[in-house]
This record gives C-alpha cells, structure tokens and sequence, in this order.
C-alpha cells in the first residue's frame, strides 16, 4: 500500500532540513526527484534540490554546507575530486577511489563517502549480472570511473582494462592502478590509450563487461558514442553506460543492436543513491516505489 505521505503536499518550513546535489551540468539531474520521494515515504521534514556548480566553486558550495547547516550534499562532475581535501574526515573508500560523491554534515563536521562504485555494483547486480571473476573493461579517467574500477577490483573482479585518454586522467589512473596492485597482488589491471584503436577492438573482444564512465553520449550531445566503431561489439558482452541523460546512448543502443545485453544508468544512480540516503538518514530508500517514479520520468 502506497504511503500516503506521498499523496501529500509537501509543505516547506523553518525546520526543513536541506540537501542538494552539486556539479555541472545538473539541470537533467533524477536525483531530486528521488530523494525527495524518499523523504516523503518516510515522512521526513527535508528537501532535496541541484545546484549549477562549476569546478571553480566548488569550495564554496561545500562552505556553504556549514553556513546554512545542510544535512548534506552529492557531489557529481566536475567536482567528485576537488571536494577530496575540503572535508574534515575521509572514509577508507572514498581516500581510496580519490574522489567524494556523497558529503554527511555531522553537527558541522564534513564527512566525505563515495558511493559510486556500490551503485554501480548493485545496478549490474539489480540486472542479473555478477562481477565476480569476470573480465571487465572500463572507459574514463575521472572519479566516477575510479570508483568504478576500486569496487569492482574489491568484489573480485577477475581482470580490469581502462581505456583513457593520454595526460593527466592517464597518470592518475596509473596511480589508481598501482595502489590496487599493492592490495590485491593476484588482481589484472592495465591501461590502454583509448586512441589506439587495435587495442581497444582487442580488450573488448576479451571482454564479459563493458562500462562508459564517461560524459560521452550525455545531452546536450547524445549523438556522440565513446565507442567510434559500433563493429567492436560482440554479442556475449554486457555493455553499459553511466549516462542516463538520455536513457538509451548512442552506446547502448548500438551495442543493443549488435546483440549485446544492454544496462542504462539510471540504476546506478538509484542504488548510489540508496547507499547515500541511508547515510543521510539512518533509513532504507524505498526501492520500488523511488524506481517506479523515476523510469516513469524518464522513459
């Protein structure tokens, strides 16, 4: 049975607790939506909003946690790394990965989590797809894809090929890469220049799983593909993709037509975000109902 909370108005007070996700852009962001469907099942007095933050103001985003006493922020692109030295406690993740997603106001005090990789664990998980021994092969050189590559290192993946761009991603990857090596000896990481197109064909080939963990394909541009040519495919490979603004990339949906089994990313953002509310909140999202809502807003 529905909670009726949710066929309330939401009325706004001078108690309301604030929350908000940060990053540029976020306009086409679902995470208001379900955060707020959230606090509304649980009947809880907060509100959750997205803010239009560029790189270089991402400091005072995060000051401004202090200053008007929010419960909390996420942070997404560009700012996931910048926030890493601005909180006041670190989790062993999060140090790990380099990058914070997710930011707790304890009474003043900013405690930095990244999510990102669970969510995307459990998305794949949510779809019938296990990590565990398989040969995964991950674009992109930022924090989302740093989070990817640590989960997934963490729950057994059997190897991980990064493709990247040369420069400085391509360095903090190695660093990313060297750390991982030194905690899990028995683990196969390597980095390929994502230009090189022979190599890119190869680790696909030899590939169950291939994730885009980068902007690419997201709107304004949903005509670009990170993938140039569609022929790497192969019909045994699970292909899916962080962006969820459009639904269905130019990525899926020509790995959907060479065979492929093709995941969205809205899951992750849901299951990133499960992990993050109950963070917030001390209390589970309710998964079905916050699901229903945004698929339906988002088809």
């Amino acid at each position: 049975m529905e909670n009726e909370a949710l066929n309330q108005l939401k009325t706004v007070s001078g108690t309301t607790r604030l929350y908000a996700v940060i990053g540029s852009p976020v306009k086409h962001s679902m995470s208001p939506l379900m955060y707020n469907t959230s606090f509304m099942y649980h009947n809880i007095d907060s509100v959750y909003t997205a803010f239009e933050v560029d790189e270089e103001h991402v400091k005072d985003a995060i000051s401004a946690v202090r200053l008007f006493d929010m419960g909390g922020i996420n942070i997404t692109m560009p700012g996931k790394t910048v926030a890493v030295p601005l909180m006041d406690e670190i989790t062993d993740a999060a140090r790990l990965i380099g990058a914070v997603n997710t930011v707790v106001n304890e009474n003043g005090k900013l405690i930095g989590h990244n999510t990102d990789g669970v969510g995307f664990v459990d998305n794949l998980r949510d779809n019938g797809v296990d990590i565990t021994g398989k040969k995964i092969t991950i674009a992109g050189g930022g924090g989302a894809a740093t989070a990817v590559i640590v989960q997934c290192a963490l729950d057994g993946a059997h190897s991980i090929t990064i493709l990247n761009r040369k420069g400085k991603s391509f360095d903090r990857q190695a660093d990313t890469m060297e750390r991982l090596k030194n905690e899990l000896p028995e683990l196969i990481i390597q980095q390929i220049d994502i230009s090189d197109t022979k190599a890119v064909r190869d680790a696909l080939a030899l590939s169950d799983i291939f994730a885009n963990a980068t902007q690419v394909g997201m709107n304004p541009k949903p005509d670009e593909s990170i993938i140039k040519d569609a022929s790497m495919f192969q019909k045994n490979l699970v292909v899916t993709d962080l962006v969820y603004n459009p639904v269905e990339t130019k990525l899926l949906r020509e790995a959907k037509e060479a065979g492929c089994k093709t995941i969205d990313g809205r899951g992750m953002l849901l299951w990133q975000g499960a992990a993050a509310f109950k963070l917030y909140t001390g209390k589970e999202m309710p998964i079905e109902e916050v699901k229903r809502r945004m698929f339906e807003n988002s088809d």
